[in-house]
């Protein structure tokens, strides 16, 4: 597949729509048009837009790419967990995965094709990193993901059938987000504007391996939830998991998380990735008690999800539970994330983009 010569529509918040508009004579307020037939009513055929004048739609026609990522396939976990891999216009493909969990819907967004942070408990980390996903390739998984939803996908309801409808965002898919910082807070722009997909701040999260320089660039970023993926209160340990933390270590960590402007009643959500024999000792929970403040922190413990090639283990649900019920009768807030999509490696650390080998590009292929 060739890359689009054009650049893509979906890489417009409304404020640049706006902007693009105006600069060429034509009226501000239908970017507005646009933006609900786009992101609220899912149609990406101009044709259809019937209150867009004809002058506007040449215009975009000729000056940009209206094309969506392309779901090359999609498999269906035994718990529900869908995990889609979505090619993009130059070949490149990413795995994106729809979690539903109560009355939730989930998508967990990738934001490059393979990481460039290495993390050794992460499958994806043996990818390496291919290239930064634009603003339009991360907000087109969200379009493509919704638009074969609207297609394939109805939920039982009281009213009767009704479609099944995305709800939240996690930046926790392959790469680190903040790694490709413009790109990710332009999307997080375009899924929060109330003229279109209107999420609200609550329903994003935005996931960091711990990039500093960056973390102390969120004062420019939306006030979305900040989860921080921790993994251990030792450095030794920190870095035999992740290599960034070499460069930054726990104390510039926390240096520059004291910087990330919280709003009222919001706290920092800390990942710990539990692992057997490894991070899950009394002299972890005694280092990760000292190091958090228990008013601004939440920590959510990820039990390890194996995956082929690799030495960790996982942990014994007593474990699992041990390590909890520490944290929360010391009054910390812990939740212990509930595994899903591991039958088709869909789980937290396992995407990879394994299904980009087979020739699925000229195939409608769904499991």
């Amino acid at each position: 597949m060739k890359t689009p010569s054009l650049p893509s529509l979906y890489s417009l918040n409304l404020d640049d729509m706006r902007t693009v508009l105006k600069e060429n004579g034509f009226p501000r307020f239908a970017a507005d048009q646009v933006y609900q037939w786009i992101y609220k009513h899912y149609v990406f055929d101009m044709g259809q837009w019937s209150n867009v004048g004809k002058k506007v739609k040449a215009f975009f026609f000729e000056n940009y790419d209206l094309s969506i990522p392309k779901i090359v396939w999609n498999g269906l976990s035994k718990d529900g967990t869908r995990k889609f891999l979505v090619g993009m216009g130059d070949g490149n493909t990413v795995e994106t995965v729809a979690i539903n969990a109560r009355d939730r819907l989930t998508l967990c967004i990738s934001s490059q094709v393979g990481c460039a942070i290495g993390c050794t408990f992460c499958h994806t980390g043996t990818m390496g990193l291919k290239r930064h996903l634009t603003t339009g390739e991360i907000v087109g998984q969200w379009l493509a993901v919704q638009d074969w939803l609207n297609k394939n996908a109805r939920k039982e309801t009281e009213e009767g059938l009704q479609e099944e409808r995305l709800t939240n965002i996690v930046y926790m898919g392959q790469g680190e987000p903040l790694h490709n910082y413009e790109n990710v807070r332009k999307s997080a722009q375009i899924f929060l504007e109330e003229k279109g997909i209107g999420l609200s701040q609550r329903r994003v999260t935005l996931s960091t391996s711990g990039l500093v320089p960056q973390i102390e660039k969120l004062w420019d970023f939306p006030p979305v939830n900040i989860a921080i993926s921790l993994h251990a209160a030792h450095n030794d340990i920190r870095t035999e998991l992740m290599p960034i933390n070499k460069a930054y270590d726990l104390q510039k960590l926390f240096e520059a998380i004291k910087k990330v402007p919280l709003k009222a009643h919001r706290r920092i959500t800390y990942e710990y990735i539990l692992i057997k024999d490894l991070n899950d000792r009394q002299e972890d929970l005694d280092a990760l008690m000292e190091l958090l403040d228990k008013k601004e922190s939440k920590v959510n413990i990820i039990p390890f999800n194996e995956y082929p090639g690799s030495d960790f283990k996982r942990p014994s649900e007593q474990r699992i539970r041990w390590f909890q019920k520490q944290l929360l009768n010391n009054d910390y807030i812990c939740t212990v994330r509930v595994t899903k999509g591991d039958d088709i490696l869909a789980a937290c650390g396992q995407l990879k983009s394994e299904y980009e080998k087979l020739n699925l590009w000229d195939d409608d292929a769904h499991v």
